[in-house]
């Protein structure tokens, strides 16, 4: 008899440990106190235990019943059915989920606003002084990702070998490669049965898009075996969450270093406000996901190849607890005394009418390492700001600049405005450095996302704005509405000689550009009318050419 008591209870442990072990392959949690989802898995594997262990004992806890009512002194009665839940036997699941939301509820802002406000270290700087003069185009990354992705599709597009069987991730990653900021997208598997296809040689490359050229470029590799688009063991969290089961992880993002090698890196954070509050960074984990490899890294020892471990959105909530939480969170809600925030825009969800506020930011080139900067204001919502925050993404450096001026929206509809008649798109623009003026650069696209047009506008006095078909000539044209002398100095150029292999002429807005593309596929341009020699250039000529970037400031022909 005794067996037969006990029998349930191995019931319950065997179904519970099974359902758990699914949860946790599914889900692939932290083993950390400090999740949450790892709370709830708890609690779910107490109520399947205890609902396991009661069926196996033949009690029925819940479920529609049939009752027999007494009706009047007479004798007579009434059956009915009404829904039984004998909720004794299942307090302790529900009272570990309620311990769970009480934890969340008191580590929250509410009860902790100043613990919140300190974990961003913001230091106060100097705009003309500590971002050096925008005198090249080189570090200006003025490319959204839906440009890169339409670049990108079209580069793997012409490869009918690739195209076939993979796809271009739509996450691109901003990083600065070799001095040069340039967006990266590995490919992917294009579905289950793709990857089945597929798996023994792994995914094939990624791609590049130069942000200053508008060009993209795919770039083979060995076999990346470990990646987000593999299933079951092979899928790239999956590996990391095994090497390293008790860590939290967020933003997994592909990056390459210096010599153009893939890695995979996922930033480890914790939690610093009792269990389940205030998200940081304290380190990363770099994949190599040809050989599956991985190794951890703490803030102090990241590898400069590495630019994105304090990722752009952790950064922009980090900033809103320091700007609205420092005199309380009451204050936050009603005085709000000295109370600012990032630049916002509000976005709507396409499953609701609901608008929500959504942190917006571009990227700065700078020193090696990616920044990225977005426009302070204050929490009343006007469409100025009081100054820019820039934070770089590798250390998690964060710098204010007190400059006074329009906001990134307002700074985009001027640009829009002065071509109104064309209805081009302003992309979200880039922050560079004019001469000491803050000076908002940014694209322009028609309908189908071509860039056709580079705008510049003032920060100070956004009704100072330029437009130009190329980003050399609408600085030109910027620094003459500011009266700066523009001519370009010798030493923000570069003198190359390269082979043509081809040239092409393209007109922009009425003016012919000639395109010349040498046999590394390079592409340098330059305005005809100003160059007129260019004309005479063909395929197979040895040429020389001074350049600012891909823009062509002279050229000799041999």
């Amino acid at each position: 008899m005794k067996k037969f008591k006990v029998l349930p209870y191995i019931i319950g442990v065997l179904v519970t440990a099974a359902v758990t072990a699914l949860c946790l392959y599914a889900f692939c949690p932290a083993i950390n106190v400090q999740n949450p989802v790892l709370w709830l898995i708890v609690s779910f594997a107490l109520l399947i235990f205890i609902i396991t262990v009661r069926l196996a004992k033949g009690c029925k806890d819940f479920g529609w019943v049939t009752v027999t009512e007494k009706i009047g002194s007479k004798g007579r009665t009434k059956k009915h059915t009404t829904f039984n839940f004998n909720i004794k036997y299942y307090i302790a699941p529900f009272a570990l989920v309620a311990l769970t939301a009480a934890i969340a509820i008191f580590g929250s802002t509410v009860f902790n606003a100043t613990s919140y406000a300190e974990i961003l270290k913001v230091s106060d700087a100097d705009f003309s002084e500590d971002l050096a003069e925008s005198v090249g185009t080189d570090s200006i990354a003025l490319m959204d990702t839906a440009s890169a992705q339409m670049l990108g599709d079209r580069e793997i597009g012409a490869l009918s070998d690739v195209v076939s069987q993979f796809d271009v991730s739509y996450d691109y990653t901003q990083i600065d490669y070799n001095g040069k900021p340039v967006k990266v997208s590995p490919l992917m598997y294009a579905g289950f049965f793709k990857w089945t296809n597929n798996r023994e040689n792994g995914v094939e490359g990624y791609v590049t898009v130069d942000p200053v050229s508008m060009s993209a470029s795919f770039e083979k590799t060995e076999g990346m075996k470990y990646v987000p688009s593999a299933y079951f063991s092979e899928d790239a969290y999956r590996h990391i969450r095994k090497a390293y089961p008790t860590l939290l992880l967020d933003n997994l993002h592909f990056e390459i270093d210096e010599s153009g090698k893939p890695y995979y890196v996922v930033s480890v954070v914790e939690n610093t406000v009792m269990l389940f509050g205030g998200k940081t960074v304290t380190g990363c984990i770099v994949l190599d996901p040809v050989s599956g490899e991985t190794v951890k890294y703490d803030v102090q020892s990241i590898p400069r190849w590495v630019d994105v471990v304090f990722y752009g959105d952790l950064i922009c909530e980090q900033y809103n607890w320091y700007g609205t939480l420092q005199n309380g969170y009451l204050n936050s809600l009603f005085a709000k005394k000295d109370c600012k925030q990032v630049t916002t825009y509000y976005s709507s969800d396409e499953e609701s009418s609901d608008e929500k506020p959504v942190s917006d930011y571009g990227y700065v080139a700078k020193d090696g390492d990616i920044w990225i900067y977005t426009g302070v204001t204050s929490v009343n919502g006007d469409s100025s700001n009081i100054g820019f925050l820039l934070a770089n993404e590798r250390t998690g450096e964060s710098r204010y600049y007190s400059v006074a001026g329009a906001d990134e929206k307002s700074a985009m509809s001027a640009a829009e405005g002065e071509v109104q008649e064309k209805g081009y798109q302003a992309s979200f623009p880039s922050l560079i450095n004019i001469d000491g003026h803050p000076t908002y650069i940014m694209v322009l696209k028609d309908s189908g996302g071509l860039v056709k047009l580079y705008a510049a506008v003032n920060v100070e006095q956004y009704n100072i704005v330029t437009t130009a078909a190329t980003q050399a000539e609408c600085i030109k044209k910027y620094k003459s509405a500011l009266g700066i002398e523009s001519n370009i100095n010798s030493d923000d150029t570069a003198e190359t000689e390269i082979t043509v292999a081809d040239v092409k002429y393209i007109d922009i807005d009425g003016n012919t550009y000639i395109y010349l593309i040498d046999a590394d596929n390079n592409i340098f341009r330059a305005k005809a009318a100003e160059n007129e020699n260019m004309l005479l250039i063909k395929a197979g000529d040895s040429v020389t050419i001074n350049h600012s970037g891909k823009e062509i400031v002279s050229c000799t022909i041999k």
